[in-house]
């Protein structure tokens, strides 16, 4: 998979976004404050990930996806392996990065590169998303944070 970053005339891959993301809102909101990175294998799109900066030093792995029927292929993690040598080359200490409580696979992808589990956003999606979600069979309701030091 080649990864680049997304060109300024080009259009971000909004349904890929919206897979780990449900919120249109919020999505385009953090795509006007973040830099894309896309993930290509023969010319098409199939991975995503933003990066946000947070705070001085600091940057978020805000969105990261992988299409359908290209997961369980090591793409996830080698995009979250690039947002971090991305983000160490940028001079950041630290990359935090979010994900629902519910979301086991997700968990798993983000300690197996590096980060640890550094606090929990309690009702954070019934916060900030109007409607119910549910992953796993477990409704989505506490955002689990999780970081690591570059």
């Amino acid at each position: 998979m080649q990864i680049r970053e997304l060109k300024t005339n080009e259009q971000p891959p909004l349904e890929l976004l919206l897979l780990a993301d449900p919120s249109q809102k919020l999505v385009e909101g953090y795509l006007q404050r973040g830099q894309c990175f896309i993930g290509t294998l023969n010319e098409q799109i199939v991975g995503v990930y933003v990066l946000l900066p947070t705070r001085p030093d600091t940057v978020e792995l805000v969105n990261i996806a992988v299409d359908e029927g290209h997961q369980g292929k090591g793409y996830g993690k080698q995009l979250v392996k690039h947002a971090i040598q991305v983000s160490t080359g940028l001079g950041f200490k630290t990359m935090e990065v979010g994900t629902g409580n519910s979301s086991v696979g997700q968990l798993a992808l983000y300690q197996k590169c590096g980060f640890r589990i550094t606090g929990i956003d309690k009702d954070f999606f019934i916060r900030h998303y109007e409607e119910e979600m549910i992953e796993n069979g477990i409704q989505v309701i506490d955002m689990i944070r999780l970081s690591q030091d570059l």
